[in-house]
């Protein structure tokens, strides 16, 4: 059970303003056309299927990440990804309009 309230977030709630005031990149794992449509100012588009192959990108592995998609589903698989390649701070910020909502 811990092993889901990991991938999923599931546990005490993430301060995500803290985060981004300690430099928290977000990561938005949606296609580019629905990113095209929305998103977070700032985040940015490495869709979920190019990650893998992506993960150049993210140099610092104990740099916050926040991952997020349009439900959450797509940022907990991100986050998975992310934790077995060895990024030590990252958190399911879930949807990314309630996460945009959730920060400041």
């Amino acid at each position: 059970m811990s092993f889901l309230r990991r991938l999923f977030g599931i546990g005490p709630a993430v301060d995500f303003n803290k985060l981004m005031s300690e430099g928290a990149v977000i990561i938005d794992v949606r296609t580019p056309g629905e990113f095209s449509q929305g998103n977070i100012k700032g985040s940015v588009n490495i869709p979920l299927n190019t990650l893998q192959n992506k993960l150049s990108k993210l140099k610092d592995k104990s740099k916050p990440i926040i991952t997020c998609c349009a439900s959450g589903m797509r940022s907990a698989s991100a986050k998975g990804i992310l934790n077995s390649n060895g990024y030590t701070e990252v958190h399911n910020g879930g949807g990314w309009m309630s996460l945009q909502n959730k920060i400041k």
